[in-house]
């Protein structure tokens, strides 16, 4: 029996045992209920263990190829996200290669995928259930009016009123609780981490400090909390708690009371501030939640408010180790011999018929175009940091492998290391009109068959017809 119902029957006892006017027992009535409605909170840590728990370094896979790293990352942006990126996802499926004399779905060497929003749903539902998704997605989630669903769920159940009467209860923990039931069939990341597929990496932002926050149990470290019993529905719901549309996500903090310390090579960066001024940012932004008398909750909004890409998880992570090489280590990955990244980007455009119209833009167009052009941005800059970061880390890698020996790039050698940069986004179409059409689609719950069928579609032909992606696939030859 759930908290709420076992609260709510109590609350029934209360009410019958009392003698009140009829007017001041439905009052009374309201209060007792209203009081039952309260998000899930996240299960405390009984005590830190950097060995347990979903990890990266424990989600390897034998099946897949030491030699070659496949990271995905897919943005926000609603169903059209979710669609755009599911189309990736099928033509890895369709892609065969051989690697170590063994043919197999490139899907099946994908070793990790940061979702944010819209893209977060795809990650996930492919991290719980592995080749499922191909057969389940599209009717459970895709061609689903989500959008409608919780609009019914919010203004035509009465019971629901109430519980959002409550101050413990608003509107993202009631379209958490639909994803629970109707999309990820009650999982949590302990779930996750049993399916033994990809490291996926759900991200959301911190509305007090705009840290990104991976519902990973690296970060819920931190919080003397457990995330093996989250349900992966509240994460993905806090990843897309568009602010304004949407409320917040919470999550109790317990640091303190699980024996947690910052592993000693971040404590090091801090005390003796050795690497980059980038990663001792990247460390200190820790800091404020050691202290939980100060930072008692943490409330999460729709990851693109820190990063609409997905890819900050994969820079974040290497900023606090020091390095790339490093970061490999830690993973168990030093004989990797070529690290491919495909962004997935479904980013909106503004129109720009504004710019025609000699009126004053209303507040809907502004509030529009204030938020595309900060993500478009950000998102370049983005990718280019990644995109310059790959020859310093290729020569790092170089530098550790060989130890000073000579540096030998034959296949299998020990300077034998290759970066990729796959982008999959709207610019790829040569068509201006289908671009637009694009890059217009509203960023809702809520698509027609169609656009759903249009996106997978166009997915599958600007992957295929990257030639980076193409170049990997020739080199993994």
């Amino acid at each position: 029996m759930s908290p709420v119902v076992a609260c709510f029957r109590r609350s029934v006892k209360k009410i019958q045992m009392t003698r009140l006017p009829a007017f001041s027992l439905l009052l009374f009535a309201l209060l007792l209920i209203t009081g039952c409605a309260h998000y899930p909170v996240n299960e405390p840590l009984d005590r830190y263990n950097p060995d347990s728990g979903y990890r990266g370094k424990f989600m390897k896979n034998p099946e897949r190829s030491d030699s070659l790293m496949l990271l995905l990352t897919f943005s926000g942006g609603g169903t059209r996200a979710a669609a755009f990126s599911y189309g990736v996802l099928e033509e890895l499926r369709d892609t065969e290669v051989t690697l170590d004399g063994r043919k197999r779905r490139f899907i099946h060497e994908v070793d990790a995928i940061s979702g944010v929003s819209g893209g977060s749903f795809t990650a996930a539902y492919y991290g719980l259930f592995g080749d499922r998704i191909f057969d389940e997605f599209e009717d459970r989630f895709l061609r689903k009016n989500i959008q409608g669903a919780l609009l019914v769920r919010t203004f035509f159940n009465p019971y629901n009123w109430i519980r959002l009467a409550s101050p413990w209860y608003d509107r993202s923990d009631l379209a958490a609780e639909y994803y629970d039931t109707h999309v990820f069939d009650r999982k949590t990341f302990g779930d996750m981490a049993a399916a033994q597929g990809p490291l996926v990496v759900v991200n959301a932002t911190d509305m007090v400090t705009g840290i990104r926050l991976g519902f990973i149990q690296d970060a819920f470290d931190v919080l003397c909390s457990d995330i093996s019993s989250f349900p992966v529905a509240r994460a993905t719901a806090a990843s897309s708690a568009v602010p304004i549309l949407l409320t917040p996500i919470s999550l109790r903090n317990y640091a303190g009371t699980c024996d947690f310390a910052l592993p000693e090579r971040l404590q090091k960066m801090l005390d003796e501030h050795y690497v980059t001024e980038r990663s001792f940012h990247q460390v200190n932004n820790v800091r404020p939640y050691l202290d939980a008398d100060k930072m008692r909750n943490i409330h999460l909004v729709d990851g693109g408010v820190a990063d609409n890409l997905g890819l900050r998880a994969v820079l974040d992570r290497v900023l606090a180790f020091g390095s790339v090489w490093e970061t490999l280590k830690f993973a168990g990955n030093e004989n990797v011999h070529k690290i491919a990244f495909i962004v997935v980007n479904a980013e909106t455009e503004v129109s720009r018929d504004i710019a025609i119209i000699d009126r004053i833009p209303g507040v809907g167009p502004m509030l529009k175009s204030y938020s595309s052009i900060a993500i478009t941005r950000y998102n370049y800059e983005t990718v280019m940091l990644l995109q310059e970061s790959f020859v310093r880390w290729k020569k790092e890698i170089r530098e550790n492998r060989c130890a000073g020996g000579p540096v030998v790039t034959d296949p299998g050698g020990c300077g034998d290391i290759e970066f990729y940069l796959v982008e999959v986004k709207f610019d790829a179409l040569k068509d201006a009109h289908e671009r637009l059409y694009f890059t217009t689609l509203p960023t809702s719950f809520k698509l027609s068959d169609q656009q759903v069928d249009e996106l997978r579609e166009a997915a599958r032909r600007i992957l295929s017809g990257s030639e980076e992606y193409q170049r990997l696939l020739h080199d993994l030859k």
